[in-house]
């Protein structure tokens, strides 16, 4: 495909600087025309595998943990009645219409089954007071539902009492990559605590935040 693009010559009939390519030549004072042999679309090479990693995987969870991200805790009720709930920090929105976010999941973990196969989850984003909820759901305690403050959800999901933010989510699609599974959520309710403080993860650690 060819691209077309007009433009207008300089006072001497010249072309503007940097347009030298497929240009033609007519008379000063009229349009230019140049013809670029390539795509109106630009799209990066096709590979057929990326090369290996020229890197371990320790120095690659020492890059990501230079990302400072905000902290979800991921939950669910399952049809039975039984309440799930981890700590996850790979949260993300998607889209504003319709309104996505995404998380992921390690195909090893044992709620996987449950929350893949389930039509709802909420995501809740925790304030900065919430550092003991976010440790206990990233462990692996049976007890960790035990004396925890929530709401019910519209489709049953819990709701933390205190989080900065709620999201109750459809189980829209789900897209296996590497050994995690990516979860997209489409947004059916959410709300947010107005002036509340996000709890941070950086590096290994929890922060709250302080404006620059």
């Amino acid at each position: 495909m060819r691209a077309r693009l007009i433009v207008h010559p300089t006072a001497s009939g010249s072309m503007p600087f940097g347009s030298t390519l497929g240009t033609t030549s007519p008379a000063a004072g009229r349009l230019r025309t140049l013809e670029l042999n390539y795509p109106a679309m630009l799209s990066p090479p096709t590979l057929c595998k990326a090369s290996s990693p020229s890197f371990s995987q320790r120095e690659f969870r020492a890059s990501l943990a230079m990302f400072a991200t905000g902290v979800t805790i991921v939950t669910a009720r399952t049809p039975a009645g039984t309440l799930l709930g981890l700590t996850a920090n790979s949260f993300n929105s998607v889209s504003l219409n319709p309104p996505l976010v995404l998380w992921s999941l390690s195909q090893s973990a044992g709620s996987m089954a449950a929350l893949s196969t389930g039509s709802h989850y909420a995501i809740n984003i925790l304030a900065a007071d919430q550092k003991e909820l976010a440790e206990r759901f990233a462990s692996k305690r049976e007890d960790r539902w035990k004396d925890v403050l929530f709401t019910d959800g519209a489709s049953g999901s819990p709701l933390l009492i205190g989080a900065a933010a709620t999201f109750e989510c459809f189980n829209r699609s789900r897209y296996e990559e590497g050994d995690h599974v990516i979860f997209v959520g489409e947004v059916e309710r959410c709300s947010h605590r107005a002036g509340a403080a996000p709890l941070l993860y950086h590096g290994g650690k929890f922060y709250s935040e302080h404006p620059l």
